[in-house]
């Protein structure tokens, strides 16, 4: 029932400003449609089995979260022009550092050392770090438009480009490599390895109900926003960390079910989970972007300032230390972390 409640709740509070007891129900329900992402997502992946069931869910949540920026673009208003530069940017950085991070540390408090296999997660990462570094930080440094902009030609070359990694990325997913994506390592006594598979009924069953709980996980923290914004101000903190807590309520679902297969040993899972959601944000949302910004007004500004690429590199140059070796301890998990607690302080005290 928490979908559906949350999608009603979400179409009597759109466009409204409610006051503070339907803001509680309202987190709630986003909390509920939350954890039953997870649990339905958990059920289509078990019928298709990995990487497919990782890849489900993280496309999905992107094409949702696609949706409410170019929602939120076409609205205009304070921070648009930055506001696909921030969300994509605060993905990478949760996904990749927090994520991971949180992960990391679930599986070596209980298993010791998180065990994966390198080829694919080092493959995910080297994906994910061209498409950053082409859409975030090129744009820095372009002289064509004045500013962190692209232009026309150059957006156009930047979105081709992403649409075609991320989509060579999922055939190597999914198609010819398909063992490189597969936990390693699972515990014998995992009551769900060996479980029987739902059925074609009750996983589309599950499908449906998961896309539903996704909309009301998106709709309701973009209804939760206005008060986010206003506690954002009260702290004195810049609007781009509106986006920072927007992106953390929607990456939640990835994120709970990233921790529940890291307890379970499946840290391969969590990999595909974090590194494919990180993918998915940045090759399905500036190929978006670039066609919306035909008819959106303003400036699109895609470039990262120096603290945010700085962050950018170190990210990946940690990362890159981690997932070769195949195999992480609780000091890997404890760097993600305080790299992800770096990046939330210094969104809000820049």
């Amino acid at each position: 029932m928490a979908p559906l409640l949350g999608l009603a709740m979400l179409a009597a509070t759109w466009g409204a400003k409610p006051g503070v007891p339907v803001l509680v129900v309202t987190g709630a329900l986003l909390a509920g449609a939350v954890l039953s992402a997870v649990h339905h997502a958990e059920v289509v992946a078990h019928r298709v089995g990995e990487p497919f069931g990782s890849l489900v869910l993280a496309v999905a949540v992107t094409i949702i979260e696609v949706g409410l920026i170019v929602t939120l673009m076409t609205a205009g208003g304070e921070g648009t022009s930055t506001l696909a530069r921030d969300t994509v940017f605060a993905a990478v950085m949760i996904t990749c550092n927090g994520i991971v991070g949180i992960s990391l540390l679930f599986a070596t408090l209980r298993h010791r050392t998180a065990s994966f296999n390198a080829e694919g997660t080092a493959s995910a990462l080297a994906t994910v770090a061209t498409l950053a570094t082409l859409t975030l930080v090129l744009p820095t440094f372009t002289t064509s438009r004045p500013g962190p902009e692209f232009s026309a030609g150059q957006l156009a070359f930047a979105a081709l480009a992403s649409i075609a990694l991320y989509a060579l990325f999922v055939v190597v997913q999914t198609v010819r490599h398909r063992d490189y994506f597969l936990p390693v390592g699972v515990d014998a006594i995992d009551p769900d390895a060996h479980a029987e598979p739902p059925s074609n009924r009750q996983a589309g069953v599950s499908l449906g109900l998961l896309v539903a709980a996704l909309v009301a996980v998106v709709g309701l923290a973009k209804v939760e926003s206005p008060a986010i914004e206003d506690a954002v101000a009260a702290v004195g903190a810049p609007h781009t960390a509106v986006g920072v807590v927007i992106a953390l309520l929607v990456l939640a679902p990835e994120t709970l079910a990233a921790v529940r297969n890291a307890r379970r040993n499946r840290m391969q899972v969590s990999f595909n989970l974090a590194l494919g959601s990180a993918m998915a944000s940045i090759g399905l949302t500036i190929p978006v972007i670039a066609v919306a910004s035909i008819w959106l007004e303003g400036p699109l500004v895609l470039g990262l300032g120096s603290t945010e690429t700085v962050l950018l590199v170190i990210t990946v140059a940690v990362t890159s230390l981690t997932v070769l070796p195949g195999r992480a301890t609780l000091q890997e998990s404890g760097v993600h972390l305080v790299l992800f607690g770096a990046f939330l302080f210094l969104a809000f005290i820049p």
